[in-house]
Order: structure tokens, then C-alpha cells, then sequence
């Protein structure tokens, strides 16, 4: 993304947080565009059954981010962030919640989610990951944040140190660390 475009969200996020609701007409497209982009960047070596996935994810997180009235945005990165955590408890609850659906308790989940976690296995993925991922973050909060904003927010090595203000160096070396650790996590639960 141009720099311009990233300055022109960040005054337009600030704009929204103080009230000015000319500023949230300008930002939606332009921030609905920037997450498809970044899903779709994000999954594009996943394969054609991912893209349903990716809209039907973002469009979830869009509305609830759009909803959020008081929150002092600080910058486009800060949006990113908080945007790849809620994708991140949009995929686990759900898939967490399917197992409860099986046994005839609670609410369906939103359809849009459906394509997210449709696969029994694919459900099972996200839960384990999420665990391990919130084993990591008591181990270096620095490295589950990479991971939520690689995994869950498609965002690239760059845009990552951008949003953690570290190198990019830092985000290569903690993500490779994370990955291996997860793995063994994931490896180790089943």
C-alpha cells in the first residue's frame, strides 16, 4: 500500500475516533479494501475453496470493527492489529462452537462463517492453534503477536514490523521461531 493511502487511514481512523462521521464514509471502502487485500494475499496459497473464507471472515470482522464507537484509534497499524485479534476469536470461537452445535445447545453461529471452519478437521486446526498460541504468548507476547498478524491478519514481514515497530528482521527470526514452536505445541496435543 502506498504510503499516502496509509497516512490518508491513519487521519481518516483519528478523524472517525473524534466523532466525525464524514470521516467513517471515506475510511469503509477504503478499509474494507485493504482487508480483502490482506485476506486474500494471506490465503492466496491455500487454493480456490480459501476465497469464501476470506470474505466471509473479513466481512465479519468489518462489521463488528465498524460497530466499535469508542475506540481512540491511534493509527493504521493499531487498526491492523486489533483487526487480526478479532479475526483471530472470530475463527477459534467458532470453531470452538461447532462441537456445542453437535450436542443441540446454544445459538447457531452467524452463516458467514460457515465456510471458515466447515471441515470437522479444519475446526479441530484452529482450536489447537489458538491453544498453543496462547501458550506462546505467556511464554513472549512479542512472537504470538507475529503470529496473529501473519496468520490471522495476512499481513507481510514489513507491515508487521510496522505495526510492532521492531525490524523486520526481529518479525523473520520471531516467526520462524513461533512456527517451529507451534508445531511441536500442535504436535504434542494430539
Amino acid at each position: 500500500m502506498a504510503r499516502s493511502s496509509r497516512e490518508e487511514i491513519t487521519r481518516l481512523l483519528v478523524a472517525w475516533s473524534d466523532g466525525d462521521s464524514a470521516a467513517l464514509e471515506k475510511l469503509s471502502p477504503l478499509l474494507y479494501a485493504e482487508l480483502k487485500r490482506l485476506a486474500r494475499r494471506h490465503l492466496a496459497g491455500e487454493g480456490s475453496a480459501y476465497t469464501l473464507e476470506s470474505g466471509a471472515l473479513v466481512n465479519e470482522a468489518f462489521l463488528k470493527l465498524i460497530d466499535w464507537r469508542n475506540v481512540r484509534w491511534q493509527n493504521r497499524a493499531h487498526f491492523f492489529f486489533v483487526t487480526a485479534q478479532m479475526m483471530r476469536r472470530i475463527l477459534v470461537d467458532y470453531a470452538r462452537s461447532k462441537n456445542y452445535i453437535k450436542r443441540g445447545g446454544g445459538h447457531r453461529p452467524l452463516p458467514l462463517l460457515e465456510a471458515a471452519v466447515a471441515q470437522k478437521e479444519r475446526a479441530r486446526e484452529f482450536v489447537a492453534l489458538d491453544d498453543a498460541l496462547e501458550r506462546l504468548a505467556k511464554l513472549d507476547v512479542r512472537k504470538s503477536k507475529v503470529v496473529e498478524l501473519r496468520f490471522f491478519g495476512g499481513l507481510s514481514v514489513e507491515e508487521t514490523a510496522e505495526v510492532l515497530q521492531v525490524s523486520t528482521v526481529t518479525v523473520q527470526r520471531d516467526w520462524q521461531f513461533a512456527r517451529v514452536y507451534l508445531e511441536r505445541e500442535i504436535r504434542n496435543d494430539q
